[in-house]
């Protein structure tokens, strides 16, 4: 059980049979009356967000979730098939329960696996990754950093938009979280 006052961000509990999340969170003690706390809730299964007012101190159950740090190794039709990193045990989860990061997952790469029961909850990849430039467009001459940027599809099958001296071949490091350039790897 966890108290409505130690509700801080990132804090999952357990709220009408599925995991919460906690987005937002703030303590009010109006003039007059109790305090409470206003959230806004994310349901880590669906990714709809809510706002919930709580009593200050009122007590719900935390979910139990359990991290395991997983291999992507190979892909088998629809399914990604991970590896236990500790007991070598397979599992197979399809794209839906990865969500849109799959474009970012190649083989090797290690991740983590959140889960809620036997349930598989989010799949975490690193924050940053080093992916192969396939295809784009080829860089002019005089071409510079801050010239502007046009789209290239990386080794997973993901577009980005990169910066226009960038071309074919050149391994570049890509923030998984919000989809952008962050630099050429060395």
């Amino acid at each position: 059980m966890i108290s409505s006052n130690d509700f801080r961000s990132g804090v999952s509990i357990e709220l009408d049979g599925s995991v919460w999340r906690v987005v937002e969170f703030l303590h009010v003690k109006p003039g007059k009356g109790s305090a409470f706390v206003r959230t806004k809730l994310k349901n880590v299964q669906t990714g709809n967000v809510m706002e919930r007012t709580f009593r200050a101190g009122e007590s719900l159950p935390q979910a139990n979730l359990e991290k395991n740090t997983m291999q992507h190794t190979y892909k088998d039709g629809d399914d990604f098939v991970f590896m236990e990193m500790e007991t070598y045990e397979e599992a197979r989860l399809n794209a839906k329960q990865i969500g849109d990061r799959v474009k970012y997952l190649k083989e090797g790469m290690e991740v983590n696996v959140v889960r809620w029961g036997e349930q598989v909850l989010e799949v975490e990849l690193p924050n940053s990754v080093v992916l192969e430039v396939t295809q784009t467009d080829p860089g002019v001459k005089g071409d510079t950093a801050t010239g502007g940027t046009k789209p290239a599809i990386v080794e997973t099958g993901a577009q980005i938009m990169v910066p226009l001296f960038i071309t074919i071949g050149e391994r570049i490091k890509v923030d998984t979280r919000n989809d952008s350039y962050l630099g050429r790897e060395q």
